[in-house]
């Protein structure tokens, strides 16, 4: 059975994103801070396609097991329009649905990849999802306000950050005005690296 998760790296001080992001500043510029531990594995060159010099890590296997267990993506348009002009051919080897008022034909790429255009709003994105996942897990991308819609929503299963330690200062911060009351939370694992802590949670709703 599907489950709906997201997978976020973020600032020890809480940030997803920084500031000013858009298609020519992805992320606000903060990825080379938080996402330290992933540009640094072998197994996320392999998923996007590029060979390198880079260590095969306890970290890696993480990363492939997370790619492994889903079967479709969410993402909201901000997210979308970041990533068009640069990510590679069939990045995600999946359905994406984009949450978007705009009108848009689905994207075919080459590959086992393509973008669907949602109009309608969360729910009707995840039920298409699930259709799509065949029985693997739904994985919210991002940004954060995405994120925070499926929280708000009492629809995340599981969790994982990866917190990287270090302080931003400023940003777009991944919980801001979460309902405190919404969900029991459980720690389900703990992982150390040299570069982040990854923090495994399931989420019970209240």
């Amino acid at each position: 059975m599907s489950k709906i998760i997201f997978d976020s790296g973020i600032s020890l001080d809480g940030y997803f994103a920084g500031n000013n992001r858009g298609p020519q500043n992805p992320m606000g510029g903060v990825s080379p801070f938080i996402h330290a531990w992933m540009f640094n594995e072998k197994a996320f060159w392999d998923h996007l396609g590029v060979a390198g010099n880079h260590q095969d890590g306890p970290d890696g296997k993480y990363i492939r097991e997370t790619i492994e267990r889903t079967g479709a993506y969410i993402m909201g348009k901000r997210m979308f329009e970041e990533g068009e002009a640069v990510w590679p051919n069939d990045l995600y080897k999946a359905d994406v649905y984009v949450l978007t008022h705009e009108k848009r034909a689905p994207w075919v790429q080459e590959g086992s990849t393509t973008f669907y255009f949602i109009n309608d709003g969360i729910e009707s994105a995840l039920e298409k999802a699930k259709t799509s996942a065949k029985g693997k897990d739904i994985r919210i991308q991002g940004g954060a306000n995405t994120i925070q819609q499926f929280i708000h929503a009492g629809l995340i299963d599981e969790f994982f950050l990866h917190i990287a330690p270090v302080f931003l200062g400023t940003g777009i911060r991944l919980f801001e005005g979460i309902n405190k009351d919404l969900y029991t939370l459980e720690i389900a694992e703990i992982i150390h690296s040299d570069l982040t802590t990854h923090v495994r949670y399931t989420c019970k709703k209240k």
